[in-house]
């Protein structure tokens, strides 16, 4: 009778993978191929994602409180007359128009845990001119201190600064090209309201598209409500999440609370966010799929091996080892297999990841894009292949626990 502290199955587990060498070292080497192709996709799609979006939100909010739109309506002879007086309707033309309540807005979008920043922008279109030259632009005026942790004009400067007092505005580089000035010197900036106002350039910056840098302009807040004609007034709120993928649900929640139009990034960005959605979807395919190929590799080796071992398994049962414990033996065959297997992918993965961070570049000889190495996803990896061993050794084990003693002894 065998002692229960004895290690039996895994020491009958052991010594049938390694009579077995060949076999072993091909199903091995097969889940190790298969957790590399895992990791290596897995990190790779997550490094593209997260660089994609850092472009696509590096240079706006997540989420954008705007003021609601004008509206006509049909006019009626009077109270008790339903005649229509004008039964044409155009729609009006959208006036420059500032956030009643913005501050207390401010305030209550502020206390949602999801919210990490939220700043008041009074934005609307202007004329720069420098000279005989003239220019159509987008005026932006922020509270620096918050609206550089939404979009961070001090990593975007090529030249100056992004210091923003009353005088000063920041300009892109196309726009100095175009206008022909630089650091220092001043521009006269008018609004449509017939306001105007000389500003002098702290800083030219580049947001990395041609369009932005031609049209965007920023100055401080009180400078652009001033030259477009809302005093104390914004014409949107912008808001940062915690989540950039739970942005839509925030917007909704917080159109529901504010009764404020609030558009999402998601929303703005449908396509490429169906995009980013459509690449997910296909890496999960492809991980399911080289998965369920691992999982059918060790099944079909492990039955193999029971047909191979049913005379020594019928043996084993003949001297009195259970039927739990046959069971047991393929199990954990099943599971080293797996482990292993997954160990060797993680190498595989890790390995790949660093030959791409090193020899996949730009022309510029930059990295394409950062990519990190999760532990978790290692972690996953492993627990995951475990796993996968143990479910895929289950009917082979079930099988050779059920084999009759005396017909497996027989052959």
């Amino acid at each position: 009778m065998f002692r229960p502290w004895q290690p039996f199955e895994w020491i009958v587990a052991i010594r049938f993978l390694r009579e077995g060498r060949l076999q072993t070292l091909f199903i091995i080497t097969g889940v190790a191929i298969g957790v590399g192709v895992i990791v290596f996709m897995s990190a790779l799609l997550a490094g593209m994602q997260s660089n994609f979006i850092h472009r696509v939100l590096s240079a706006q909010s997540h989420i954008q409180l705007l003021p609601p739109k004008e509206l006509t309506r049909t006019l009626r002879g009077g109270p008790n007359d339903a005649s229509l007086v004008a039964a044409i309707v155009q729609p009006p033309l959208q006036r420059l128009k500032g956030i009643d309540q913005w501050q207390a807005m401010q305030a209550q979008i502020r206390t949602m845990p999801e919210v990490a920043v939220v700043a008041p922008v009074a934005g609307g279109p202007a004329l720069v001119v420098r000279g005989s030259a003239s220019r159509a632009i987008n005026v932006v005026g922020m509270e620096p201190e918050l609206y550089f942790r939404i979009v961070d004009l001090r990593e975007k400067i090529v030249r100056g600064d992004a210091r923003l007092t009353g005088s000063d505005i920041l300009v892109g580089n196309e726009l100095a090209n175009d206008l022909g000035v630089g650091v220092g010197d001043k521009l006269r900036v008018s609004a449509a309201n017939g306001a105007a106002n000389t500003l002098t350039i702290s800083g030219v910056f580049d947001l990395g598209n041609r369009g932005a840098n031609q049209r965007s302009t920023f100055m401080a807040l009180h400078t652009a409500q001033s030259l477009l004609g809302l005093p104390g007034g914004v014409t949107s709120i912008e808001v940062t999440v915690r989540d950039v993928y739970a942005a839509e649900n925030i917007a909704q929640r917080i159109t529901a609370a504010t009764g404020v139009q609030a558009d999402s990034w998601i929303k703005n960005s449908a396509q490429f966010f169906s995009a980013i959605t459509a690449q997910t979807t296909a890496n999960t395919a492809i991980r399911f799929f080289v998965g369920l190929s691992v999982a059918f590799g060790i099944a079909s080796v492990l039955v193999v091996v029971v047909v191979q071992k049913s005379r020594e398994i019928g043996i084993l049962r003949a001297m009195g080892i259970s039927r739990g414990q046959i069971l047991r033996v393929f199990l954990l065959q099943g599971g080293v297999l797996g482990f292993g297997g997954a160990v060797a992918g993680c190498a595989i993965g890790a390995s790949a990841l660093l030959l791409w961070q090193r020899y996949a570049r730009n022309a510029d000889g930059t990295p394409l894009f950062a990519l990190a190495f999760d532990p978790l996803l290692f972690g996953v990896a492993l627990l995951l292949a475990t796993l996968t061993g143990l479910m895929a050794a289950f009917a082979p084990a079930l099988r050779a626990a059920r084999l009759d003693p005396v017909v497996a002894i027989r052959g």
